[in-house]
């Protein structure tokens, strides 16, 4: 590797560096050196580090603003979501009292309601009782009204085979005696 390196240092050939009106140390390197040095100074003299650092500044400024608007955007959520916490929770409570009361008042409905059927089927056992009494009463009189007229009936064929005319004489003889 060495013998290569010889050998391309012994076939280069040497070039002459570039300069400036013939001034040896403004070479292109010194040139561009000088140019940044203008540049710098060129810069400092209209003041562009004080525009550099208002611009900073007014960035700086804009991100603190941005920052406490995001602070005080944070805090706001923060109390609406503790606030919202706070009404679920007391819904949540609220919700619980309607439920136990319209348990309460469901289980106060089935209990009328049983009453209430109760009752109701009491008053149909005493209608019943009554109309079956009722019919009872209408069938004893039909019955007694029958047996009557069956006995009044009777007795009339009875009289009739057993008093003749001239019973039927003494017997109206006699009432019209009493009389």
């Amino acid at each position: 590797m060495l013998d290569l390196l010889a050998a391309a240092t012994h076939g280069a050939e040497e070039h002459a560096e570039a300069t400036a009106w013939g001034i040896s140390f403004l070479t292109p390197g010194a040139m561009v050196a000088l140019a940044m040095i203008v540049v710098f100074l060129i810069a400092l003299w209209v003041g562009a580090p004080r525009i550099i650092a208002k611009v900073l500044d007014d960035r700086i400024a804009g991100i603190r603003k941005q920052l406490d608007e995001a602070k005080a955007l944070r805090a706001e959520a923060q109390a609406l979501r503790d606030e919202y916490a706070r009404k679920s929770a007391e819904a949540e409570k609220e919700i619980a009292v309607l439920r136990e009361g319209a348990e309460r008042q469901a289980e106060e409905i089935v209990e009328k309601a049983k009453a209430d059927a109760s009752a109701l089927i009491e008053r149909h056992k005493a209608l019943a009782a009554e109309k079956i009494a009722t019919a009872e009463r209408n069938a004893v009189e039909e019955l007694r009204v029958k047996v009557a007229s069956a006995s009044a009936a009777a007795a009339r064929a009875l009289i009739v085979q057993k008093h003749s005319e001239a019973a039927d004489r003494k017997l109206a003889d006699k009432i019209i005696a009493e009389i």
